[in-house]
């Protein structure tokens, strides 16, 4: 190879380091110009030369005219050597120029690369988000509220998508985020290189979100197979994940290791709608239990209830409501026999607003002994329940009914198609039959004698896009309600959704509609998030075959009408083994936010609960 060809190739290689060695090759260039000239001048022109201070005075001058062209307006000498100083001054200028424009472009480079997400962050003890979906919203919103009390809060949003489009979609939907920091970081979360730019050895959390699509989980278990198999340095912080097939849920526990928290989100979709449907306001309460905007579960150890029952405990709060233990072997019991003793190294699972308001009672409160009603059986009777539309999860809500309903219960599915698995299937306690209904017809709907049911409730149809689903699914929420109120309101409704946006919007229609959607999952992660014990819990309430959160009649605890302090009311539910932790007043169920629901109030709060209204207990059944 020649010379020349090597000379351009080395210099080729220098020219790829970008900016550093462009500046490089302007200051040689630079450093030539000017030996050459003052060479120049101190062979050729002698008076001048010694004028001026001999070759530095002259490598000096030369230096100056290479920076400023305007210095040689002063000049006076030979035409030799004002020709030479105007040579260096030309040279300067495309030199100076071509300067100017590779910082130009230098900044410019940095500023995108900025803008692009790839610096490498250095916090500790922040929140990691893994991947983007409409779920990202929710979950900021909520961990904003819970870093409310924190000093310097961050939370960091890793997903392969413009790190400045998800600061303007972060911006849009959420207008303050208080203290919390939020940064977000480009790239692809199941690249092992790109995990390494937000820090996960010092995160105190990791949320891994999916992506929306039919093969979400397959991202979700990449990334929890990715997070299990790293090395971490000291400790690996806590990992919460969700998927939306049950039949993914095994192996995303397998890929996430002990350590990680997978949740099934299908499953818990299901049991919500099948727990909610049968009890009015049942939605705004689990909603006050999973955000962290009003009340929230907390563990706390109390030495001095040590030795004492459960049920003696209900009552050692004024602001407070226990709902169960945390043992010192890791085990949680929700609503426990009230004869349970708590031991050393137990800790109470405590409902109230924030940790700082629990307010141990100084003495235990007056009980109005008068006013507790004797248990009564209640007779229960079958019941009639219609499943509009018809999705996938339509045979698991229908399998979980038939745990819960009694004997000689009824199910009708109102759909176009007839789906003959779920109909054939034998079942203890219920009745699976069909109707041909179109769901969005208003006609058709009124053909299905909706007055003959006690609750109905919206499947969102899984066959076309979501947002669409939910379109038509609205529609149908629209029509429901108004046969309703001409029927007297004789039914209660829960409406699945897939759009939190969308839930928004159809929550104008009553409080009683309880809306299913990606957003109570989102509640549920970010919870688990920060204090991943509470899964237990939630696990319990969620299990039909544990206890779980009911809405019943008022009058079956405190007489209709009369005075009597919320203390008395709890001691009524403690006499039945159940946990009291608040009320709803029927006469509020329209006004929101609440709808009349009242969680955790103080005990000695004097209320007077009518027949119509209900009391928010943790029961068996």
């Amino acid at each position: 190879m020649r010379l020349r060809d090597r000379l351009r190739y080395w210099f080729d290689r220098t020219m790829d380091r970008g900016t550093p060695a462009l500046i490089g090759w302007l200051a040689l260039t630079s450093a030539v110009l000017i030996a050459l000239v003052t060479v120049l001048v101190v062979l050729l022109t002698d008076t001048d030369t010694e004028q001026n201070g001999g070759w530095a005075g002259v490598a000096w001058m030369s230096l100056l005219r290479t920076l400023d062209p305007g210095t040689m307006g002063g000049d006076t000498g030979s035409v030799l050597f004002l020709g030479l100083m105007l040579t260096v001054t030309i040279g300067g200028i495309f030199i100076v120029s071509s300067l100017i424009g590779i910082l130009t472009t230098g900044l410019e480079k940095q500023i995108a690369k900025l803008r692009k997400g790839r610096s490498r962050l250095i916090e500790r003890g922040h929140t990691i988000v893994l991947g983007w979906s409409d779920q990202v919203f929710t979950v900021i919103d909520e961990l904003v509220k819970a870093n409310q009390s924190e000093r310097r809060p961050c939370l960091v949003v890793l997903a392969d998508r413009d790190k400045v489009d998800m600061e303007e979609q972060i911006r849009a939907r959420l207008a303050e985020t208080g203290k919390t920091r939020v940064i977000c970081r480009s790239g692809n979360p199941l690249h092992r290189g790109d995990l390494e730019l937000v820090s996960p050895d010092t995160a105190k959390s990791i949320i891994v979100l999916p992506r929306p699509g039919a093969d979400a989980d397959i991202d979700v278990m990449k990334t929890l197979l990715l997070l299990n198999n790293r090395a971490w340095k000291p400790r690996r912080p806590h990992v919460v994940a969700a998927v939306q097939d049950s039949e993914n849920l095994a192996a995303a526990k397998l890929a996430g290791g002990e350590s990680a928290l997978v949740i099934d989100a299908d499953d818990i979709a299901v049991r919500l709608v099948v727990q909610s449907h049968r009890q009015a306001g049942l939605s705004t309460v689990c909603t006050d239990l999973l955000d962290f905007a009003g009340n929230e579960l907390y563990m706390r150890a109390e030495p001095a209830l040590t030795g004492a029952t459960f049920g003696q405990a209900l009552h050692a709060y004024e602001l407070g409501v226990p709902i169960g233990l945390r043992t010192a072997d890791s085990r949680t019991l929700v609503n426990p026999d009230m004869h349970t003793r708590i031991e050393a190294g137990d800790q109470l699972i405590v409902l109230a607003e924030d940790d700082l308001l629990i307010r141990p009672a100084d003495e235990r409160p007056r009980i109005v002994e008068d006013a507790i009603v004797a248990k009564a059986g209640r007779l229960a009777e079958p019941d009639r329940t219609l499943l509009i539309g018809w999705n996938a999860r339509g045979t698991k809500v229908i399998d979980l009914l038939d745990r819960l309903v009694e004997p000689g219960s009824v199910v009708d599915i109102a759909a176009p198609g007839r789906p003959d698995e779920a109909i054939k299937t034998a079942r203890a306690n219920l009745s699976v039959g069909h109707k041909p209904c179109r769901p969005t017809s208003r006609a058709s709907l009124e053909r299905l004698d909706l007055g003959t049911y006690q609750h109905i409730v919206v499947l969102s149809n899984d066959d076309v896009e979501p947002g669409h689903a939910d379109d038509r699914t609205l529609v149908t929420l629209l029509h429901l309600r108004d046969i309703e109120e001409r029927l007297g309101d004789p039914f209660s409704i829960v409406t699945e959704m897939n759009d939190d946006q969308n839930r928004e919007v159809a929550q104008v229609t009553k409080a009683d509609d309880f809306i299913v959607s990606s957003r109570l999952i989102s509640l549920l992660l970010t919870q688990l998030s920060e204090n991943r014990h509470l899964h237990g819990v939630f696990a319990t309430l969620f299990d039909p075959d544990g206890s779980e959160i009911y809405l019943k009649p008022a009058s079956s605890y405190v007489p209709p009408g009369v005075t009597v302090n919320f203390a008395t009311v709890v001691e009524s539910a403690r006499r039945r083994g159940e946990t009291a932790i608040g009320y709803r007043l029927h006469g509020h169920s329209h006004e929101a936010p609440t709808y009349g629901v009242t969680l955790n109030p103080p005990k000695g709060t004097d209320l007077a609960l009518e027949a119509r209204d209900s009391v928010i207990v943790l029961a068996e059944s």
